[in-house]
C-alpha cells in the first residue's frame, strides 16, 4: 500500500483520488497528529457488506460451504 505525506495528498488530491478508484489499492496519508487511509468508495462499500455478512452468526461458515461446493450442486432442476 502506498505511503504519502499529507503535503503531498494535499498538492497531488485529484490524481491521487483518480489512482485510488482506477487501481483499487489504497493509500496511506500521514500527518503530524496520525494517519488515514484513503480508499474508493466501491471498495469502501465492499469492506462494509464484508463485515456485516461476518457479523451474522454463521453466515462466514455458509459462505466457505458455499464456496467449496461444486456448481452443479447448486444449480436448480427448473423442468
Amino acid at each position: 500500500m502506498p505511503v504519502i505525506n499529507s503535503t503531498t495528498a494535499r498538492n497531488n488530491f485529484f490524481k491521487v483520488m483518480e489512482e485510488v478508484i482506477d487501481s483499487h489499492e489504497s493509500v496511506i496519508i500521514t500527518g503530524k497528529k496520525g494517519n488515514v487511509v484513503m480508499v474508493s468508495e466501491e471498495d469502501w462499500s465492499s469492506i462494509q457488506e464484508t463485515l456485516y455478512l461476518c457479523s451474522i452468526p454463521g453466515m462466514r461458515e455458509k459462505i466457505v460451504e458455499g464456496i467449496a461446493s461444486p456448481l452443479d450442486e447448486c444449480l436448480e432442476d427448473t423442468k
